[in-house]
């Protein structure tokens, strides 16, 4: 449902033309106002899984809106894609990303693939609304758990980029033999180096990360070295 208060009144006929069409989608969809990233309509279908109503939701500042419902880790990952599809204004481009809500009395997270784009613009052609659209994903579907993989690793990258950042380029090429379990002597074979200096990488990769052998793959997989 749309908040008429919070929306330029040209602009309300619009939405309200699209309403019918909104709720009849098997998702939810909401617009936000750019001026504060306040949520200005919700279809009946996302108002009834928050259990709120239009007024209630309307009311929430962008920052209680998204610390109620939604993961704070999320957003790390697509408010930045957001941002600079509003900065290139254009109107073919679409930003798409995995989100999780929690919704009222569930203390599971869902998961949700949603997709933003500009919906209207002010007199100087600035972005003034956006447009997202959430289908759920499937619990039992492959990609919640793709997308469950994929957010433990941008977050352990974002949490352990400084230490990465201390490897050598040799160091790194060790780590990654070591993350497909490789031996000392299997190391030295395949990079041509010396057994010793292979046993030496090994230890100064230890001591740079404060890794166990499950952590080693973790750093390998998140930044891509296997």
């Amino acid at each position: 449902m749309l908040n008429k208060e919070r929306v330029p009144k040209q602009l309300v006929p619009q939405i309200e033309a699209y309403a019918a069409a909104f709720n009849s989608l098997p998702c939810t969809v909401i617009i936000h106002d750019l001026r504060d990233w306040s949520v200005v309509y919700m279809s009946d279908r996302g108002l009834s899984q928050l259990q709120s109503t239009k007024e209630e939701i309307t009311a929430l500042s962008s920052g209680d809106y998204y610390k109620k419902y939604f993961n704070q880790e999320d957003a790390e990952d697509y408010v930045p894609k957001i941002l600079a599809l509003l900065e290139r204004n254009n109107d073919e481009e679409i930003v798409t990303f995995f989100q999780q809500v929690r919704f009222p009395g569930n203390d599971e997270w869902s998961w949700h693939l949603s997709s933003v784009k500009i919906f209207m613009r002010d007199e100087t052609g600035k972005p003034s609304l956006t447009i997202t659209i959430a289908v759920p994903i499937d619990a039992m579907h492959h990609m919640t758990a793709k997308a469950e993989r994929l957010l433990q690793e941008n977050n352990f990258l974002r949490q352990n980029y400084k230490n990465f950042s201390t490897l050598t380029k040799r160091e790194k090429e060790v780590l990654a033999q070591m993350a497909l379990g490789k031996s000392a002597i299997e190391i030295a074979n395949a990079l041509y180096i010396a057994v010793t200096t292979a046993e030496t990488h090994r230890k100064n990769i230890k001591h740079k990360l404060s890794a166990s052998t499950y952590e080693l793959m973790q750093y390998a997989r998140a930044f891509d070295l296997v």
